[in-house]
């Protein structure tokens, strides 16, 4: 029989060597872990509606980027964007394995790293900007969402974010030519009425080349073309001019936005043709409005009525944007013209109610509306009771050989050509120029990707409610805590 020393120094030994061994075993058990989530990681996302997940259909997207892309996020420390974070953070787990189109970012506060934000060309918050490259795109937080009554309803960041980060990442920019040699606005003037300088100035930021285009000396639309842009045209187009822009429209399914400014027929311009082709009136008139809310001290048409369009979706969503037309001209569908073979036509803004089209503007008279001269919605017209000032024509080309069609020419004509001038470039006019170049050169991708509900989560109680929920806190919990104590002790004692 062992010595009592010994028994005794046994069964230390085995609990040492037990402890040891647990510890051991731990140690490797979370050392693997360490190592398999390093290694392998998996991310699991357990919300309802999947909110931090990228679909198929971007992954299949930016897992074969050509090269990487850096996003810039200018969030600041008060913004209340969970979805954008995450949504970014999804980006770069995504491409974690594929350095040649790797995505990452950075989060900038622009008010307090002063220096990085004018190193990077960025002095606004809530944006995201996207480099790759030498070539840029800016996205604003506001395009991210769909909005209803100022609030949040949706979030369609991950086909905004996948469609502007597939642009940078491919090679080449997108040529915007912007026409000359008949009057219109250029892109090298300053003047507040006739430059388009501000205009010009987005062109980094957008990713885009811009260049002017004189017609009549080039002889041919440019092959590297993705849109041409002419803005307030004053003189004829020569019958070469309009024979290029009809071939360039048609056989070659091209994209042209058209600034329409009142003053010269359409058929003195030589557009008329055209414009019968796309299924677009233009009438020959100014809109004079007699709601003093509608008209702005300086005299300026205030448009508040959007159909939704791709183009004016934003519009829509943030209800407080509004156009500043300058002087505008009614511009609506051609009710003479069958919109059969594709042709796809609809009216993006119009007027209030309260509008008309002045036909007498020249004779410097007091606007004043003449039944059966002047211009008023026809019946039947979408909107009913309202004079359009911007319609969107599209052509969708239907092949006997294929069980879909194919997208053809597009295009934009605004009954102004004050919009984008220098003087009235502000957040709702430039929103709506950028939006319709983009659907024109089909940058906003139709990507199949749905957005995905904003969900709040919100506890509404009654003045009772309350009162139980506060009672039960301060009373019940540490009552309830009290009793088991007591019980436990008395079971001792017991």
């Amino acid at each position: 029989m062992p010595a009592p020393w010994q028994s005794f120094r046994a069964t230390r030994w085995l609990r040492t060597a037990n402890l040891v061994l647990q510890a051991v075993l731990l140690l490797t058990f979370f050392g693997g872990l360490n190592y398999i989530a390093e290694n392998h990681p998996r991310r699991f996302d357990l919300t309802r509606a999947r909110k931090f997940s990228l679909s198929p259909e971007t992954l299949s997207y930016v897992r074969n980027l050509p090269r990487p892309v850096h996003a810039i996020l200018t969030l600041t420390p008060e913004s209340d964007h969970p979805e954008v974070r995450g949504l970014l953070e999804e980006y770069v787990h995504a491409t974690d394995e594929r350095p040649a189109g790797r995505i990452t970012r950075e989060h900038l506060d622009v008010y307090q790293n002063r220096r990085r934000a004018e190193e990077l060309g960025v002095d606004q918050a809530d944006i995201i900007v996207l480099v790759s490259g030498d070539k840029r795109r800016v996205v604003t937080v506001a395009e991210l969402y769909t909005m209803r009554n100022k609030e949040r309803v949706a979030f369609r960041g991950e086909q905004a974010l996948t469609a502007a980060i597939l642009d940078v990442a491919s090679p080449g920019r997108q040529k915007v030519y912007f026409l000359t040699g008949h009057g219109e606005l250029r892109l090298g003037d300053t003047d507040p009425v006739r430059g388009l300088s501000a205009v010009r100035d987005q062109r980094k930021v957008r990713n885009l080349e811009v260049e002017d285009l004189d017609v009549t000396a080039a002889r041919r639309i440019p092959a590297d073309a993705s849109l041409l842009v002419a803005v307030a045209p004053q003189s004829r187009f020569s019958r070469e001019e309009q024979e290029l822009l009809r071939q360039y429209l048609g056989a070659e399914a091209g994209r042209l936005l058209l600034f329409l400014a009142p003053g010269p027929p359409v058929a003195s311009l030589g557009l008329d043709d055209l414009l019968l082709d796309w299924g677009v009136l233009v009438q020959d008139d100014v809109i004079a409005d007699e709601g003093p809310e509608n008209i702005a001290e300086n005299g300026d048409l205030i448009i508040r009525a959007f159909a939704r369009h791709p183009i004016t979706q934003l519009l829509i969503d943030y209800g407080t944007m509004a156009l500043r037309l300058g002087v505008a001209r009614t511009v609506i569908p051609d009710p003479g013209r069958s919109l059969g073979g594709g042709l796809n036509t609809v009216t993006l803004a119009a007027t209030s109610r309260t509008a008309w089209g002045e036909r007498s503007f020249r004779n410097g008279q007091i606007p004043r509306y003449d039944p059966g001269i002047d211009t008023r919605p026809l019946p039947g017209m979408d909107p009913a009771d309202r004079l359009g000032v911007i319609v969107a024509s599209e052509r969708l080309a239907v092949r006997d050989n294929l069980p879909f069609s194919v997208r053809g020419g597009k295009l934009v004509v605004f009954g102004t050509g004050d919009l984008v001038a220098n003087g009235r470039v502000d957040q709702g006019n430039l929103a709506i120029f950028l939006n319709a170049v983009n659907w024109t050169v089909d940058r906003d991708r139709q990507l199949s990707i749905p957005p995905r509900p904003v969900e709040k989560f919100q506890l509404t109680l009654s003045a009772a409610d309350f009162a139980r929920l506060r009672y039960t806190v301060l009373l019940g919990v540490p009552g309830a805590t009290l009793l088991l104590g007591l019980l436990v002790y008395w079971t001792r004692r017991s």
